[in-house]
């Protein structure tokens, strides 16, 4: 991708502390660039029509109506937006809706990092695909619906990884993207052993969320330490 395909996206989540990791995943997200946050239905449609951003991550339980309208909305037609539903909605007819609106994925609370990362890695893919390709034949075409509709759930799974033990593990990475974490430093943060939490780092490292460098000191054995990828 070049500089000028950065991805604009906008956060549409009522809970403030999901909004806060979500704004440090798409800031620290290479080629996406967050344009705005909104906690209610009455300013994601302000923000949408001001910034009309590419992509927007969407929650559909807000404290003045339901973000799936806003797939029905003008101006979301208008400047062809994708959405990435992250909702706690688990009903057939919103799944159903997001679908038909062309919602790109629709993920379940609680949110799994594992799955929102590889999805926003799929949707870039898809994304500057489309920008390169002015001519298409079936490969293309075929290249294309398989990022959209290819989800995490066809990979091999990892035994002993658990979504919500990952969460805790990536949170202070995300609130603190500058900074560097030891296993000793992600205890004191976490609560968890050191043998959990060293078998999730090295996962994260494997699955480029983070990478891991050794720091010197003046005496004794380099420490090793975790940084989130930027």
């Amino acid at each position: 991708m070049q500089q000028s395909d950065v991805i604009d996206v906008l956060i549409v989540e009522d809970e403030s502390n999901l909004r806060q990791l979500y704004q440090e995943l798409i800031t620290n997200t290479p080629w996406m660039r967050l344009v705005g946050t909104a906690s209610t239905l009455h300013s994601a449609r302000r923000l949408n029509a001001e910034y009309q951003p590419i992509l927007i991550l969407l929650d559909n339980y807000l404290p003045d109506g339901q973000g799936i309208t806003l797939l029905n909305q003008p101006e979301f037609k208008r400047h062809n937006c994708f959405v990435i539903f992250i909702t706690a909605a688990t009903d057939m007819d919103t799944c159903s809706l997001a679908i038909q609106g062309g919602a790109f994925d629709y993920i379940i609370k609680p949110v799994s990092w594992k799955r929102l990362n590889h999805t926003l890695q799929r949707f870039m893919q898809f994304y500057g695909q489309q920008r390169l390709w002015k001519v298409v034949d079936q490969k293309c075409v075929d290249s294309l619906y398989s990022l959209q509709y290819n989800n995490i759930h066809g990979e091999q799974e990892n035994k002993g990884i658990e979504d919500n033990t990952l969460q805790r593990i990536i949170e202070p990475f995300l609130l603190a993207p500058e900074q560097a974490f030891s296993i000793d430093d992600m205890v004191e943060v976490t609560g968890l052993s050191k043998t959990t939490i060293r078998r999730y780092l090295e996962y994260a490292v494997d699955n480029k969320l983070l990478h891991a460098e050794k720091l010197y000191g003046k005496v004794g054995q380099p420490r090793r330490v975790y940084r989130w990828i930027s």
